[in-house]
């Protein structure tokens, strides 16, 4: 179907739809849906949509008849440059909770870390801020792994675990922020104890740590910290791909282009 027959077909679908209504109405109606008509329809993925709906039952298809679907940026997002760099994910896709990082970051320089510690903290939550919650220190560590030295990569991957084992002897107390969201008597999953005792036995340990101890308490919410503020430490310590993050054809590059257009069809 050519494109004028397209929004012909969508004028008249919306004449049907709005008989009996009132000509302005329908004339609303109708140029509302010529003007969608060539519009790419966006896709939510089953991850996307998993537990406000139940992923096994049968779905209304995304598929309009008559419309193509989005295999582009989302034009509803901002746009992001051909070879963007990790500081235009944290500008145009990530969360303003991405201040939590920045301010763990500031605390970490503050209490004289390495900068590997201190890039570790600055990208400790960046799944939670521009990819998904679940296992974030997992999809964190994997995200930035091409890209950094290998002990800032594992840190954000055990911190994960750490998190819910106190290590008062080194200025880690059980989070009470913990006992708030998740109830007094939590227990953390087996494969958290797993990985906690895998990483307390590691030479990075402390790495991780370090982590956990600059998180808990960067939450202030009157101070702001600026990303430029890191702009060197970016520079010496992440290896930003010349064809920008997404382009790269490294193992996660495919991540990034999600972050970028996540509503493409495929």
């Amino acid at each position: 179907m050519s494109a004028v027959s397209q929004i012909e077909a969508a004028g008249r679908q919306a004449a049907a739809a709005t008989a009996g209504q009132s000509p302005d109405e329908r004339a609303d109606a109708i140029e509302r849906a010529m003007a969608e008509a060539l519009e790419p329809v966006p896709a939510k993925s089953a991850i996307y949509t998993s537990g406000d709906e139940d992923p096994t039952e049968r779905r209304t298809p995304m598929f309009v008849p008559g419309r193509v679907m989005l295999m582009d940026a989302d034009p509803r997002l901002k746009k992001m440059p051909e070879r963007p760099t990790l500081m235009d994910f944290f500008k145009l896709r990530f969360r303003p909770s991405q201040q939590h990082m920045l301010q763990s970051a500031a605390l970490a320089q503050k209490n004289g870390c390495s900068e590997k510690v201190v890039l570790a903290c600055l990208l400790h939550d960046i799944s939670v801020v521009g990819f998904i919650q679940a296992d974030h220190g997992y999809w964190g560590a994997q995200l930035i792994e091409p890209y950094v030295d290998e002990e800032v990569s594992w840190a954000i991957r055990y911190h994960q675990s750490l998190r819910f084992f106190a290590d008062e002897a080194n200025g880690y107390p059980y989070p009470t922020r913990y006992v708030e969201f998740f109830g007094p008597g939590y227990k953390p999953s087996q494969l958290m104890h797993e990985a906690y005792e895998k990483a307390r036995a590691h030479k990075w340990y402390m790495s991780a740590r370090h982590v956990t101890i600059n998180d808990i308490y960067a939450f202030d919410p009157n101070k702001r910290i600026e990303l430029e503020e890191f702009t060197d430490l970016i520079g010496r310590n992440f290896r930003q791909p010349k064809e920008g993050l997404g382009n790269d054809h490294s193992p996660s590059s495919h991540m990034w282009r999600t972050i970028i257009a996540p509503t493409r069809f495929l």
